[in-house]
C-alpha cells in the first residue's frame, strides 16, 4: 500500500527532495509564528510527527520492532539528543530571529568534521581546519557585540548548541543505527523526545490560555505533522532515486529558504553583516559536506534522517 506516489523517476524524486528541505526551511518560522516556550514549542512538534509517522508505518504494515537490546539505548539517547537540540534551534530564533537560527544551525558539518576524529578516530585534516576558521570569521561577521547582554550573541550561542547536538546526532545515527528506515529511526526519536519534554508542561511558563488556544493547536499540529512528518516521508522517497551529493546541495538552501521567508511573512529582515556572515558560514558548510560525501552516503539534514530506506524496503 502507498502512502506517497511512486519515486522512480528521478525528476520526481528531485521534486520530493526540494519539497521536503522547503518544509524544514520554512518549520523554524514556526518559533516567531508561536508565542511559546521552545521546549512547547519542540514537545508538541515531535508528539504530533509521532503519532503521523506511526500511521505512515501502521499503513505500510512496517515492522518497529529494533534488532537488539543496544539499538533500543542508541534511540533513547539520540532521542534526547534530538529534543536538546530542537529546544535550542526554536530558543535561537526566538531570541535572535529566524536567520540567526538557521545560519548558525547551519554550521553542523563543521561540527562533524571535529566529531568523527573525535569519536571514530577519523584522520583531521589541514583543509578541515582551515574550514574551521572560515567558519569562525563568518561567526565574527554575525556577531557585531560578543556580549551575554546582546540577544543576537544570546541566539548565536543557543544556535551553535542547536548544531553541536544535531552533529552528534548525525554522527551517533550514522554509524550506530544504519540499518533500519529512516522512518523508524524519527519515529523512535520523536517518541523518546516526547517523554523527555513532557514534563515542560508544567516547568515552562508560558502565556495564560496556551493551551486552549485553538490556534496554538493548529500550528503545532501543523508543525508536526506537514513540517515535520511528512517532510521526513518526502526526504526519504527521493533519497531513493537520486545521489546523496545532490541532495546535499538540496539541502543547502534550507537556511535560504527560511531566511527569504522569515522575510516575507514575519518582516524579519536580517542586517547586511548577517547576511554576510551567513553566506560565509552557508559556503563553508556546503563545501564540508561535498567533501565528505560519496555518492551512495546518506545526507543528513534537519529531518534527523541518517539512513537512506533499507533496500528491501516498500515504496511509499
Amino acid at each position: 500500500m502507498t502512502v506517497l506516489p511512486d519515486a522512480h523517476r528521478p525528476a520526481l524524486s528531485l521534486t520530493f527532495v526540494h519539497l521536503a528541505v522547503f518544509l524544514f526551511g520554512v518549520a523554524g518560522l514556526f518559533g516567531k509564528w508561536l508565542a511559546l516556550p521552545s521546549a512547547w514549542i519542540t514537545l508538541g512538534r515531535v508528539a504530533f510527527g509521532a503519532m503521523a509517522l506511526l500511521l505512515i508505518l501502521a499503513v505500510r504494515r512496517m515492522p518497529l520492532q529494533l534488532n537488539s537490546r543496544r539499538d533500543y539505548g542508541l534511540l533513547t539517547v539520540s532521542g534526547v539528543i534530538l529534543a536538546v537540540h530542537w529546544v535550542a534551534f526554536f530558543q535561537s530564533i526566538q531570541v535572535a530571529g529566524v536567520a540567526i537560527g538557521l545560519i548558525t544551525y547551519a554550521t553542523f558539518p563543521i561540527v562533524v568534521t571535529f566529531l568523527e576524529p573525535l569519536f571514530l578516530k577519523s584522520p583531521l585534516t589541514r583543509t578541515d581546519v582551515a574550514l574551521a576558521l572560515v567558519t569562525f570569521g563568518g561567526a565574527l561577521l554575525v556577531i557585531e557585540d560578543f556580549s551575554l547582554g546582546s540577544e543576537i550573541t544570546r541566539g548565536f550561542l543557543w544556535g551553535m548548541l542547536s548544531s553541536l547536538t544535531f552533529a552528534m546526532l548525525s554522527v551517533f545515527n550514522k554509524h550506530n543505527v544504519g540499518s533500519y528506515s529512516g522512518l523508524v529511526i524519527a519515529l523512535y526519536q520523536f517518541v523518546v523526545a516526547t517523554v523527555v519534554l513532557f514534563p515542560a508542561l508544567w516547568l515552562a511558563d508560558a502565556p495564560d490560555g496556551a493551551l486552549t488556544s485553538g490556534r496554538n493547536w493548529l500550528l503545532v499540529v501543523l508543525l508536526g505533522v506537514v513540517f515535520t512528518a511528512l517532510a521526513h516521508s518526502l526526504f526519504i522517497q527521493g533519497m531513493r532515486r537520486i545521489r546523496a551529493q545532490t541532495a546535499s546541495i538540496i539541502a543547502s538552501l534550507e537556511s535560504v529558504y527560511g531566511i527569504v521567508f522569515s522575510i516575507v511573512l514575519l518582516s524579519d529582515v536580517p542586517a547586511l553583516r548577517t547576511f554576510m556572515g551567513g553566506a560565509v558560514i552557508l559556503a563553508a558548510a556546503l563545501y564540508s559536506t561535498l567533501r565528505q560525501t560519496e555518492p551512495d552516503d546518506p545526507v543528513s539534514i534537519p529531518a534527523v534522517i541518517a539512513a537512506q530506506p533499507t533496500r528491501d524496503e516498500e515504496p511509499l
